[in-house]
């Protein structure tokens, strides 16, 4: 790294810890954190508000300003690193309750969770179909349980003016199921992610965490033993795989709840549009029950 090579040719504590500070004030929170291993001035500089200021996106305080509980709940956790550290470890609920806001720790880009609430949800409002509880282990007030729909749709909106620039950002589903659930496990759902109004392509999506295995586990198999049989199960384990292997499954979060990939999308500096995400099930017929959905979580794709 190039700040890291100047640094170090330059003497390291023989420097002015202005100069160092404004050094890993250009770098990024995983270097900096890195780089405060080095020497003494090297920590002091790394702990300084003039570097994890710059750490901070431009507009924190009017995003902070929107938290529902009010900016100085947040501000008063002392100096900017903690509160870096904070937005990151501890999103806060914003836009009187309809969204979360928090930072992702290595990079400091920004990360939103839209609530249920805030999407559009075709027959939502139909306590037939769906209603709204309150649950503890969720950031926001309410989620929408799923009761019975043959006609699944839902959507969500994010202007990439609330976002990182340069950034490639991912589209997640954030949902749990019920012990009962039912008529997602044979039918894909249809997931897209792109700006709104303009031509988006489809990405398939399973929604039961348990389609996949329960295929597998009643696929039969001959009892009698051989080289031809033993080749034929092997076959028929392999196509029920291949069968679900094609489009995205659910994966396990570290809060408890579940999340499938929607889609992707990259913000360019300077952008102003309007990304929608959605998810679809409309083809099968079949009726479907017992999801739990959370919301849609907009987070930086992994090293992207």
């Amino acid at each position: 790294m190039a700040v890291e090579s100047y640094i170090r040719f330059a003497g390291g504590d023989e420097l002015p810890e202005g100069c160092i500070t404004n050094a890993l004030s250009l770098t990024s929170p995983k270097d900096a954190c890195r780089l405060s291993l080095v020497a003494s001035t090297f920590r002091s500089a790394a702990e300084s508000d003039a570097v994890w200021e710059r750490f901070l996106p431009p507009d924190y305080y009017d995003i902070i300003s929107r938290s529902i509980d009010g900016p100085d709940s947040v501000l008063a956790v002392g100096s900017k690193k903690e509160l870096y550290l904070h937005l990151c470890d501890h999103p806060i609920l914003i836009d009187g309750g309809t969204k979360s806001f928090s930072l992702e720790k290595w990079s400091g880009k920004k990360c939103y969770m839209l609530a249920a609430r805030s999407l559009q949800i075709v027959w939502g409002d139909t306590p037939r179909y769906w209603r709204w509880i309150s649950l503890p282990e969720s950031r926001f007030s309410e989620v929408a349980e799923l009761l019975d729909v043959c006609w699944f749709d839902m959507s969500g909106k994010i202007n990439t003016n609330m976002l990182s620039p340069d950034t490639r950002y991912g589209a997640y589903l954030v949902f749990t199921t019920k012990s009962r659930t039912y008529g997602f496990g044979d039918q894909p759902a249809e997931s897209s992610v792109g700006i709104a109004g303009h031509e988006r392509e489809t990405q398939t999506v399973y929604l039961d965490p348990q389609g996949r295995r329960r295929q597998y586990r009643y696929q039969v198999v001959p009892r009698r033993l051989g080289i031809f049989t033993h080749h034929m199960a092997h076959i028929l384990r392999q196509e029920v795989e291949d069968s679900t292997s094609e489009g995205r499954h659910p994966k396990q979060r570290s809060d408890g709840w579940m999340e499938i990939e929607l889609g992707e999308f990259f913000v360019k500096s300077g952008q102003e549009a309007e990304i929608e995400m959605s998810l679809t099930e409309v083809k099968g017929g079949n009726w479907k029950s017992g999801l739990i959905i959370e919301g849609i979580d907009i987070r930086p794709k992994e090293g992207k």
